[in-house]
């Protein structure tokens, strides 16, 4: 079977939250080693995909200098990743579209491979990580639904769970086939939901 080539893919950072656990601060702003998150992201996405955007609902400006371009959720709702997927599928000239949370500047390089090759291979719909949670590893792997690669044409299906009121993740990936990709280094997908968590992050990525 044919690989998927990374020029059929575009890459999407998630930062359009509110950034609530940090004090209401834009997250994806915020210097981690003197570099925004967002742009960590932005930069270890970029060799893995064909095509970039961000979401993010303030700051427009600071974001489009990293040089992608930059999309807010069609709604002020907030109504979560979901509205971030939506806001790139609306924009997606791919066939596939990749998306990566700003607050996790340590994912894997081969994060969009492996995913894209569980896609095809499963005949899935969504592909999506699946690890240990770095905070509490004797809980078991479970999945990870914002590190995902899905089909573009997925976007009428969102956009009728958006408007019956759906917001759970899960439950719209739920009404579709998912593939499943294992990752051992629950380490890679820490994410930093505080000011201090993203400060030991630093420490310890010295």
């Amino acid at each position: 079977m044919a690989e998927i080539d990374s020029s059929q893919i575009t890459g999407l950072i998630l930062a359009g939250g509110r950034g609530s656990r940090m004090g209401g601060v834009d997250k994806g702003l915020q210097p981690y080693h003197g570099v925004p998150l967002a742009l960590h992201a932005l930069m270890r996405l970029a060799p893995q995909v064909g095509e970039l955007m961000i979401n993010a609902n303030r700051n427009l400006a600071a974001y489009e200098s990293f040089g992608a371009a930059v999309w807010p959720d069609a709604t002020d709702e907030f109504a979560g990743p979901l509205a971030g997927f939506l806001a790139g599928l609306e924009r997606c000239e791919t066939p596939l579209l990749a998306t990566v949370p700003c607050d996790t500047p340590a994912f894997p390089e081969d994060l969009v491979a492996r995913l894209a090759a569980a896609l095809e291979s499963e005949g899935a719909d969504i592909a999506m990580v699946r690890c240990a949670d770095a905070e509490a590893p004797d809980a078991g792997p479970r999945a990870q639904p914002v590190f995902c690669l899905l089909r573009a044409t997925l976007m009428e299906s969102l956009v009728a769970f958006l408007h019956g009121g759906g917001r759970k993740i899960d439950r719209w990936t739920a009404q579709h086939r998912v593939a499943l990709v294992d990752f051992d280094d629950a380490a890679a997908f820490y994410n930093a939901n505080t000011l201090a968590e993203l400060r030991a992050l630093e420490a310890r990525n010295g």
